[in-house]
């Protein structure tokens, strides 16, 4: 048996919670998965892992184990790294996700410069706005905005997404433009407000508004919310309301004409905006290369404010 092999095997088994989730993310056959596990806990003499029909979970003696597995192994990607060099040319598949807004104005305009400096990493770059189980996915890093749910996650902030309140000039025709956020909560005004919802809790996000020691909530009436970024923008674009983006994303509908600036004397609370990926895996050359580039694209971009 081959003792790292197994090691790594009965890790992924821990980390997905099924042996059938393990082997597809390790694209090996489940019976080859469920033998080196068994091969282990007998070279071992104990148990492992308590085997159900859907799901595995870890022993006391598993979870023992699992945790100083995860360090060997560690330590053993680190010798083999710095033995071939494979740090000075960080190569290998590399799966990230990346919310939608971020994704189409900063990392794919800049995709070919990181692929030039890192021609041996091959990306397979995941694109939306809901949460991404990192470990049952088999995700190497994500870049999302707001505070971490999850403890667990190691985190790297790489900047902040400032907000504006924006619509566009065929609905400031047709509705008026506002003069206080109040105004957006009356609904004698005709306003509507446009707001973003969460693809799995389904929880509406009020417009927000702070001025001083004034802090305002904004969430009726509202005919319209969206879940995704960029859609969220082209229905502010489409005049279907006031609506708050990252300067960010209305910078070049501003500079164009197609989106007005609202309220400018109200300010909104910024969106931390960090580099994410599983803390029981030691950060490799390739993750620590796009992590350090995902930096530099953030310090680079006066609109990313630190």
């Amino acid at each position: 048996m081959d003792q790292i092999q197994a090691m790594r095997i009965f890790a992924r088994v821990v980390e997905a919670g099924t042996f059938t989730l393990a082997a597809d993310t390790l694209q090996l056959p489940k019976a080859t998965v469920t033998k080196h596990v068994q091969a282990l806990e007998d070279r071992l003499k104990v148990k492992l892992l308590n085997r159900t029909t859907r799901r595995v979970t870890v022993t006391t003696d598993g979870a023992a184990y699992y945790d100083r597995a995860v360090r060997v192994l560690a330590d053993f990607d680190d010798l083999e790294a710095s033995m071939s060099q494979v740090r000075a040319t960080p190569r290998g598949r590399l799966r990230v996700d990346v919310g939608t807004s971020i994704a189409r104005l900063l990392i794919i305009p800049h995709l070919a410069e990181f692929q030039s400096r890192y021609p041996d990493i091959q990306i397979d770059l995941g694109v939306s706005d809901r949460p991404v189980d990192l470990i049952g996915d088999n995700v190497d890093c994500v870049i999302r905005g707001g505070e971490l749910s999850d403890q667990s996650l190691v985190a790297r902030r790489v900047g902040n997404l400032d907000f504006i309140t924006v619509a566009s000039p065929d609905y400031l025709k047709r509705h008026g433009t506002p003069t206080h956020p109040r105004e957006l909560g009356d609904p004698g005004t005709g306003h509507n407000s446009v707001l973003y919802f969460a693809r799995v809790s389904a929880r509406r996000y009020p417009l927000e508004f702070k001025q001083g020691d004034e802090y305002i909530e904004i969430s009726t009436p509202s005919t319209l919310a969206v879940n995704e970024s960029n859609a969220y923008t082209s229905v502010l674009l489409a005049g279907h309301g006031v609506g708050q983006i990252t300067t960010f994303q209305a910078h070049p509908h501003i500079a164009r004409g197609e989106l007005v600036r609202l309220l400018p004397e109200w300010t909104q609370v910024p969106l931390p905006v960090y580099v994410v990926y599983p803390p029981n895996s030691h950060l490799s050359a390739k993750v620590r290369a796009f992590v350090d580039w995902v930096v530099e694209l953030f310090a680079a971009d006066p609109l990313l404010q630190r």
